[in-house]
């Protein structure tokens, strides 16, 4: 809806400069690098470790030795992330999970670019045409090998949707929540998937709703995106109308799946019954956007 702002939304709100010509410009770098005024993450693996509830930037003279990442600039200031080995993090350093309810506006685009190429150097230390070993390049946004072979960053694009049946507005609406067989008693989210090769997102909404409990899905609308380094999506909000009501689920991805009017989402919210998903994330915007307004508890 125009104008109404989502709390998904608060993880890539802040935006800035990504410098994207400076990445291999090493004068450019060294000058910002050398300035104390400019500020660093430090990434032990893809962990980060806060201190006080809070973030720790430090200066590039604090900084450990590792893997140095070029994020952007925000207010003439440079932004740098340094990652470390795994085996640096102990018990307080956290996983971006943990860690997005105490994002700022202005730090949560900054981190989730640091821990999405954390994540993806990780994933990707051999290069996948001749097994040789890949180093960093351009400041953390390329990977080459001894032969050359150049590799680069990769989003998988992922469907996220809120399907509903009925006239809407009506008392009588409803929208469909899963939950997968690993949560708690109570929790329940909206559908998602991967989009697959030769796809359409619309499609995507619709093959994956009907996969998942057999609901079949008409009409279908964009909604909004979000960034979801977790480790590599971006999600990409959908609502959707369904042309079918009975749910047959199958049992491996989604264990149980319901239809609920606004009123039976708000009385499960209230009463703790329903465990609907946390407030930064788009499922949670999902949600309330059908139903009007913020409701009560998250996981």
């Amino acid at each position: 809806m125009a104008g109404v702002s989502y709390a998904h939304e608060r993880l890539s709100n802040g935006r800035y400069d990504r410098a994207a010509a400076h990445r291999a410009d090493t004068e450019w770098i060294d000058a910002h690098w050398a300035d104390p005024s400019s500020r660093v993450v430090v990434l032990a693996g893809t962990r980060i470790r806060p201190v006080d509830g809070a973030l720790e930037w430090v200066s590039p003279g604090q900084a450990p030795d590792g893997a140095r990442l070029m994020l952007g600039v925000r207010d003439g200031i440079a932004h740098f992330a340094v990652v470390t080995t795994e085996a640096a993090a102990t018990e307080a350093w956290q996983p971006l999970r943990t860690l997005l309810p105490i994002l700022s506006e202005e730090e949560a685009p900054l981190i989730l670019h640091a821990v999405g190429l954390a994540e993806w150097m990780r994933a990707n230390r051999f290069c996948a045409r001749c097994g040789l070993p890949l180093e960093p390049i351009k400041e953390g946004h390329e990977l080459v090998c001894g032969h050359g072979h150049t590799t680069y960053p990769r989003t998988d694009p992922a469907v996220i949707m809120l399907i509903t049946h009925g006239s809407p507005g009506a008392p009588e609406e409803q929208c469909l929540l899963g939950r997968q067989p690993v949560w708690p008693a109570g929790r329940f989210s909206t559908l998602a998937g991967f989009c697959e090769p030769g796809e359409s997102l619309e499609d995507a909404v619709r093959r994956e709703v009907m996969e998942e409990t057999g609901v079949v899905v008409g009409e279908v609308s964009y909604f909004g995106n979000q960034p979801w380094p977790l480790p590599a999506s971006l999600m990409l909000g959908f609502t959707g109308h369904a042309d079918s009501t009975e749910i047959v689920c199958d049992e491996e991805e989604i264990e149980d799946a319901r239809w609920f009017t606004r009123a039976e989402l708000r009385a499960g919210a209230e009463s703790g019954e329903l465990i609907l998903p946390g407030g930064v994330s788009i499922s949670r915007s999902l949600i309330e956007a059908w139903y009007g307004e913020a409701l009560p508890g998250s996981w």
